[in-house]
């Protein structure tokens, strides 16, 4: 059974940091491009980032490039979102996601989806 995990959403202020982690089981994780999409209440689902499945290449979304970084443990099949210098509008519930299409920014082009995590940036 394939399953994604994530942990390490939560309520944090804004300029502070998160990190978000995607466990997966059930497939083969070093075989698939893994990426993270958000969505905010109201508003479609949207890329974040993706990574390739050796780590190669990394791609983001504009509005998070400089300040989020994609990585990956395939020993651990994990998968990373480092989350820096937070805004409000960074506010949504994170999913990570597996493609084995390699390194994809659209949501329709991924297999396995988790379950999501909530972040909050407030004051």
């Amino acid at each position: 059974q394939v399953q994604l995990v994530e942990f390490g959403g939560a309520l944090v202020q804004p300029g502070g940091s998160l990190r978000l982690s995607c466990a997966g089981s059930g497939f083969t994780f070093g075989s698939y491009g893994m990426g993270w999409f958000r969505q905010a209440p109201g508003k479609e689902r949207e890329f974040v980032a993706t990574i390739s499945r050796s780590a190669a290449y990394k791609n983001y979304a504009d509005s998070v490039k400089g300040r989020f970084t994609i990585s990956r443990d395939n020993a651990k099949n994990t998968a990373f979102l480092q989350m820096n210098s937070l805004k409000p509008e960074d506010t949504a519930v994170y999913y990570c996601a597996a493609t084995q299409r390699g390194i994809r920014n659209v949501a329709t082009e991924y297999d396995y989806w988790g379950q999501g995590t909530q972040v909050t940036v407030s004051s």
